[in-house]
């Protein structure tokens, strides 16, 4: 896991133990079912949005985009909720994602702009 949500790095540095065995538990279900993980992230969003649960909806979209989905991949998980969930809950969840491929896209901004800078101080130098 790259960066967890504070409520939980603190729950695992209150309850090590518990924390591990959580995340041996995630990575063997995972194992289990046989899905790729840009495909088990997609899922999990999918679970996440519907039963509604914001910051589980943020973090398997975040890691889905670091597992290889696309935005359209990402948003399509709200979209195909449209029919089964009804536009309210769709709405709701659109937004979620939103919030974090809006992060996203501006972190790649600025490492965009690094690799600019990088790039321009380079050509100087030779």
């Amino acid at each position: 896991m790259k960066k967890a949500p504070g409520p939980f790095r603190k729950f695992v540095e209150t309850y090590p133990e518990c924390g591990m065995t959580y995340e041996a538990l995630a990575v063997a279900s995972r194992e289990a079912a046989g899905f790729a993980e840009k495909d088990a992230e997609l899922l999990k969003l999918a679970l996440s949005l519907g039963s509604r649960l914001e910051g589980a909806a943020h973090s398997h979209a975040r890691r889905a985009l670091e597992a290889g989905a696309s935005a359209t991949e990402v948003r399509g998980v709200a979209l195909l909720g449209l029919t089964t969930l009804g536009l309210p809950h769709t709405m709701m969840g659109t937004s979620w994602i939103e919030d974090v491929l809006s992060v996203a896209e501006k972190t790649e901004a600025k490492a965009g702009k690094k690799s600019a800078k990088a790039a321009k101080k380079a050509k100087k130098g030779k």
